[in-house]
Formats: C-alpha cells, sequence, structure tokens
C-alpha cells in the first residue's frame, strides 16, 4: 500500500535516525517524529535525495502527558497506515535520586514507559485486523539489573523488556512480531554529560544490523554488544545482590 508507513519516534539522531536512513533505503515510507522540526526536516531532504520514499514529519514532545495519543489523532488525520512501530524515542538521568530534579524523572518515565505503552496500544490494533505488523521496542544493557544512581533510567528499560516479551507470546498467532531490542553502549547522546570517559563500541548502524538479525530469526529479545550480553549473563549467574553491588560500584563512579 502506498500509504503504508514506519513510525519511528526520536529519529532526529542516534538510533532512531539510523533507523530512519536505513528503512528509506529500502524503500519503506516512514513517519518521523522527534522535538526538532528543524532535525527531522534535515533528516527527510536527506533521505528523499536519493530514495523515491514519502516522508512525513510530526513535531512532538512524548514526554508530555498525552502526547502519545495526539501523535496518534494526527497520523489518522493525515490518513497514514503503519504497519511498523519504532519506539525509539528516551532518556537517562544520572545522579543521586533525591537531588536529581523529579520532573525531569517524570517525564523521563512518561517517555520510556507510558507514550511507548499507549502508542503500542494505540497502533496493534490495526495491525491485528491486517494480520501484519512489527513493533520494536528500544529496551538497554540496564533492563536486566537495577543501576543505582540511574535507578529510574534501569527502572524503565526493564519495564520495556517485560513488557515487549509478554507480547511477544500474546500476538504470536495475530501475525505480530514483536521485539525488545536491548542496545549496550553506543555513540548517541546518551552519553552526554557522564564523569567518566564511557567507551562508545557500538555505532547505531551496528544496532539496526543486529536488530535485523534478530527480527529474521523470530526473536523477542535482541542484545546488541558485548556489554548487553555480560550485563544478560551476570542477572542470570549472580545473585540480585551480587548484581546490585557491582552495578552500584560502575553507577558511583559514573554518576555518582
Amino acid at each position: 500500500m502506498e500509504n503504508t508507513y514506519t513510525l519511528i519516534t526520536g529519529a532526529s539522531s542516534g538510533i532512531g535516525r539510523a533507523f530512519a536512513l536505513e528503512y528509506g533505503k529500502r524503500g519503506q515510507n516512514l513517519i518521523i517524529t522527534a522535538r526538532s522540526g528543524d532535525k527531522l526536516q534535515e533528516l527527510k531532504r536527506e533521505i528523499e535525495k536519493d530514495n523515491q520514499v514519502s516522508i512525513e514529519c510530526i513535531i512532538m514532545d512524548l514526554a508530555a502527558e498525552g502526547s502519545a495519543k495526539l501523535l496518534y489523532e494526527e497520523i489518522r488525520k493525515r490518513k497514514l497506515h503503519v504497519d511498523a512501530l519504532i519506539n525509539n524515542a528516551g532518556f537517562a538521568t544520572k545522579g543521586l535520586f533525591h537531588k536529581t530534579d523529579y520532573k525531569r524523572q517524570h517525564e523521563e518515565m512518561l517517555l520510556n514507559i507510558v507514550s511507548l505503552t499507549e502508542l503500542t496500544y494505540l497502533l496493534l490494533e490495526d495491525m491485528c485486523q491486517k494480520r501484519h505488523g512489527t513493533v520494536i521496542n528500544i529496551a538497554s544493557a540496564a533492563s536486566f539489573n537495577p543501576l543505582p544512581y540511574s535507578a529510574v533510567y534501569a527502572a524503565t528499560k526493564a519495564y520495556v523488556l517485560s513488557f515487549t516479551q509478554a507480547l511477544s507470546f500474546e500476538y504470536q498467532d495475530y501475525g505480530v512480531k514483536l521485539l525488545a531490542d536491548c542496545p549496550g553502549a553506543t555513540d548517541t547522546h546518551f552519553f552526554d554529560g557522564f564523569k567518566t570517559a564511557a567507551s562508545r563500541p557500538r555505532m547505531p548502524e551496528d544496532v539496526v544490523r543486529t536488530t535485523e538479525k534478530a527480527l529474521k530469526k523470530g526473536k523477542s529479545i535482541c542484545t546488541d554488544g558485548t556489554f548487553c550480553k555480560a550485563q544478560m549473563l551476570l542477572s542470570r549467574i549472580a545473585s540480585r545482590k551480587s548484581a546490585l553491588g557491582i552495578m552500584g560500584k560502575t553507577g558511583r563512579k559514573t554518576w555518582g
């Protein structure tokens, strides 16, 4: 269908931008959304320059209350059909919990959990009716263990992992694929403001490639990078207390 689109949130930079560029090369029509209209328009021009695709830009701050419904209503108003959703938008707060601005942490929960959940909910019905669709929810290596000094972020990503894996089972007979993508350290704005130099061994394009491989294999979870695999292994072989101690030392050194 000419008006079938992939919706990518947080598309203006990082992993979201990499997904947009790759899907555009494949000839997939895109709905790209983020807070920055200028960056969205720049990305639209870059993709359309070499590819015969339709790109719809929607400026939206998904960290705002009710924004997911507004985005969905705008998509319906434009009479666009979404057959793939990439819930990529997200951010992390860092530092001692009570000394970190709570308004910002509340926005973090709205974006990482509420908007992701609501968009998935709103778009799944059409996918089920068509017996076709894909939902990729960007989780994190932090999904597997509590992370002191970034407690809210890790908790939101643990939610994303659990939520997505549960839905992947619920909808396996409806023709809808759901994948929780858990990138490790990736060269994005996530590392801006770190107290210590952080390793950035992966590029956003690497995440896109491993995600596509996982989808083709029918997986419900994608572990991307050595650090992510180590986090998953730690959650399996160490006690909760031991894992907390290890992650706590890392968190204190990096963000404390």
